[in-house]
C-alpha cells in the first residue's frame, strides 16, 4: 500500500466552490481499481490549502488505473478551475513495523 498526498491550493475566496467541486469530483477517484481510501482535508492556518490523502494498492494502480485514464482527466476538468497552482504530489510508504 502507497499513500498519495497531494498538497493542493485553491483560488482564496473560491474554497467553498472546491469544496462542492470535489464532491463532485470524489467517485470518479473513489471508484478506480486499486483505490483503497480517499480523504480530502482543509488547512486550518491556511484555508485556501486543502491536503488530499489517497491510499492505493500500488503507485503502478494510481498511475495506470487513474492518471493515465479518462477518468484523471474527468476529475482535473471538475477541479482545476479552483487551483491557484498545480497541486503538489508525491508518493509515501509505511516505515517498516507500522
Amino acid at each position: 500500500m502507497v499513500l498519495e498526498i497531494a498538497q493542493i491550493d485553491v483560488l482564496p475566496g473560491q474554497e467553498d466552490g472546491f469544496a462542492a467541486a470535489y464532491a463532485q469530483a470524489r467517485p470518479i477517484l473513489a471508484d478506480t481499481e486499486g483505490c483503497l481510501t480517499t480523504r480530502m482535508t482543509r488547512g486550518v492556518e491556511s484555508p485556501s490549502r486543502f491536503m488530499l490523502l489517497v491510499e492505493w494498492e500500488s503507485v503502478e494502480a494510481h498511475v495506470e488505473n487513474f492518471r493515465n485514464t479518462d477518468r484523471f482527466t474527468q476529475w482535473r476538468t471538475i477541479l482545476s478551475p479552483f487551483f491557484a497552482k498545480p497541486p503538489f504530489v508525491e508518493h509515501y510508504a509505511d516505515l517498516a513495523g507500522e
